[in-house]
């Protein structure tokens, strides 16, 4: 049975109305893509959040009443709580389920991760997480099991001491370390090949695995939900017109993607920083097209990949009417306009790609 989510939207002074609506309807497709059900939404104006419950009383109160109409079972904050603001929340509330926003994300990795090197990783950046939260000889794990925010390393329900823990990051690291090295074993065999290689990069559901497919006829995994792909793919592009290309697919980011995310993935991330060429992808569609752009470029700044030569593609020009395009063409003029869904424009954006590989 899908959990009954009620939102909680976090505003601070800096956040302006069209700021709000972006989170809010981020908060939406973060949960769908828990496979929550939203059964209710508040916004609160937090100037100064409480340290013991985040938000203040008469909005604490006003969430207890609200969680009891709706019968929500689990509520979502949109920024991210100490354990405890979590736990004193959740006694206010008689019990419900309080998970906040990096808890979202991480169960969301959770439920993508296919290969054994998303696993390790995921599971990485859950004991990250969870480690400061231990609290007592009760630690937040013993609620691992079933629904949003309980889903655990493993999926197993384990009470682990802060010493286990340790051990078993540690032992993670070290088997994520075998695999970064295993990667760049294969980048220098490419390498040695002459085998140019692009990583696809982009805000989450900007539509990077659909890209992929329509350039290359791979078969990523393609669904219109956030974080759809979690396991990066690489396919070749050859169309006898010139050397061939691989391609990368990779995580899609986020705003203010948890730093222990970034650290956990940066086996996988590492692909763009020693990537030949990075294609950023751009949802031409979503009205914070800019703002995205500026997230992809705050984590390639992040990993040591800002300096890559780059391309950039605006992609779903399709959903546009003719007055759209002109705007976002005008507001990205070093964009190439494409539609991977239409397989329209990728004949220049590829022509565009040889000539920033092979000059």
């Amino acid at each position: 049975m899908a959990d009954r989510v009620f939102l909680v939207i976090a505003r601070h002074s800096r956040m302006n109305a069209a700021d709000t609506a972006a989170m809010l309807a981020e908060m939406k497709e973060l949960t769908l893509s828990a496979n929550g059900t939203l059964v209710g939404e508040t916004r609160a104006n937090v100037a100064e959040p409480s340290p013991s419950h985040y938000i203040r009383g008469g909005k604490l109160e006003e969430l207890r009443v609200r969680t009891l109409e709706t019968r929500a079972n689990v509520v979502i904050f949109s920024v991210d709580l100490s354990a405890v603001q979590a736990r004193n929340i959740e006694n206010a509330l008689g019990g419900v389920r309080v998970v906040d926003r990096t808890g979202l994300i991480l169960d969301i990795f959770a439920r993508r991760a296919v290969s054994r090197d998303g696993k390790l990783q995921v599971e990485l950046a859950q004991l990250q997480y969870l480690l400061p939260r231990l609290t007592g000889k009760g630690v937040i794990m013993s609620r691992l099991g079933g629904g949003i925010g309980t889903r655990g390393p493993g999926e197993q329900k384990l009470e682990i001491d802060r010493r286990k823990i340790r051990n078993r990051i540690e032992h993670i690291k070290g088997q994520i370390g075998k695999l970064s090295r295993h990667r760049a074993l294969v980048r220098a065999s490419r390498r040695q090949k002459g085998l140019r290689q692009v990583v696809i990069v982009g805000y989450t559901n900007a539509g990077k695995s659909t890209l992929l497919n329509a350039l290359t006829g791979a078969d990523a995994y393609v669904e219109n939900r956030l974080f759809a792909t979690l396991d990066p793919k690489t396919r070749i592009f050859n169309d006898a017109a010139g050397d061939p290309v691989l391609f990368t697919d990779t995580v899609g980011f986020i705003r203010d993607l948890p730093h222990g995310l970034v650290k956990a993935f940066h086996a996988t991330l590492e692909e763009a920083t020693e990537a030949d060429l990075i294609l950023m992808v751009v949802d031409a569609s979503d009205d914070q097209a800019l703002k995205h752009k500026g997230v992809v470029e705050q984590v390639l700044k992040e990993i040591g990949a800002e300096a890559r030569p780059r391309v950039m593609a605006l992609n779903k020009v399709d959903l546009l009417n003719d007055q759209a395009k002109a705007r976002i063409a005008d507001r990205f003029p070093e964009a190439l306009l494409v539609s991977a869904s239409q397989k329209s424009g990728l004949a220049d954006l590829l022509k565009k790609i040889r000539e920033t590989l092979f000059v």
